[in-house]
């Protein structure tokens, strides 16, 4: 997970000539950077090059990323009547850059190299909007979700709406996986994502085009893996903090899982980061439906020596087990 990103030295020289939202939306860079990891990291997949907020502008938010403090959102959902306010994204059309930089990348990629899409989840989605940008407690979010609960299903109705739209054009110009990303609901007990997720992710999956695969990822969510399986996802997305052995037991032979190597742990020693993966092989115990991931994105001071290596062990242990 974002294999392009400033560990890499080819990324922080474009970066410095062209700003974040710039480089999502000109399809020409989006593809440069999203090959150029690919290719150098020597993975199995390739990961759009995008961001999970960029669906926020059509909708009438005003987006904007700031230098060291991330996104912000100048105009968040305070009131009912902010809810109504926001613009239906019904026409996947206002995201066209996106679109062409998927059928960009995979016209550039090998034609045996999958190209995965992704966006973020509605809950996630939700929290930015409200919080107004990133949050550690996700207070007026949740306090937001308490207080009307008419109002959270109303606005959770229309991300779901407009990321169906958004994650089936990705499919149709060419993505062959599509990960969405529940950055924040691991903030949440398992009763209320019962209560105030699940319907709307289950909705959500039930949109996607039935033949593209989907991962179901999100973070600290170790209490909620039984019900976002039960939501959907081809792929159910792991983060470190939950042993893969164990996780596979509560899904359930049918689902596959993603994960789920720290990625704190790219930053020590060959002999350490070798040790973490084979342990995680291990836990995967050679069964199908494993694909060896990070429990998160790659952290910006990783040296790209060692995810490099990292690439070439977990392909070297699994051709091993496997003959």
């Amino acid at each position: 997970m974002r294999q392009a990103g400033r560990y890499m030295a080819e990324y922080r020289e474009l970066r410095a000539r062209v700003s974040f939202l710039d480089l999502c939306k000109r399809p020409e860079l989006a593809t440069e950077v999203t090959v150029t990891a690919a290719e150098r990291l020597g993975v199995d997949a390739a990961i759009l090059f995008a961001d999970i907020l960029l669906i926020l502008e059509p909708m009438g938010f005003g987006l904007e990323f700031t230098k060291g403090e991330g996104p912000v959102i100048h105009n968040p959902i305070r009131t009912t009547a902010d809810v109504d306010g926001i613009r239906p994204f019904e026409d996947p059309a206002p995201l066209a850059f996106v679109y062409q930089a998927v059928r960009s990348i995979r016209s550039a990629l090998r034609s045996d190299l999958p190209l995965i899409g992704f966006a973020g989840a509605p809950f996630t989605l939700a929290c930015y909007a409200i919080e107004g940008g990133s949050s550690r407690h996700y207070e007026k979010a949740k306090a937001f979700m308490y207080h009307d609960p008419g109002a959270w299903d109303a606005l959770m109705r229309r991300f779901v709406d407009a990321t169906a739209t958004y994650l089936n054009a990705q499919a149709a110009a060419g993505a062959q996986a599509l990960q969405i990303f529940d950055s924040w609901v691991g903030s949440l007990s398992p009763t209320d994502y019962r209560r105030f997720v699940q319907p709307h992710m289950a909705r959500l999956f039930a949109q996607l085009d039935p033949t593209v695969p989907t991962i179901h990822f999100g973070t600290d969510t170790g209490s909620l893996l039984e019900l976002q399986c039960e939501a959907g996802g081809t792929v159910i997305g792991l983060d470190w903090r939950v042993d893969l052995r164990s996780a596979r037991q509560r899904l359930g032979e049918g689902r596959a899982v993603q994960g789920n190597l720290d990625p704190v742990v790219l930053l020590s020693n060959q002999a350490e980061i070798e040790s973490q993966a084979q342990r995680i092989l291990d836990e995967a115990g050679g069964r199908p439906g494993h694909i060896f991931n990070l429990g998160h994105g790659i952290l910006p001071t990783t040296p790209v020596e060692n995810v490099l290596s990292l690439v070439d062990f977990v392909h070297n242990a699994s051709l091993r087990r496997t003959h």
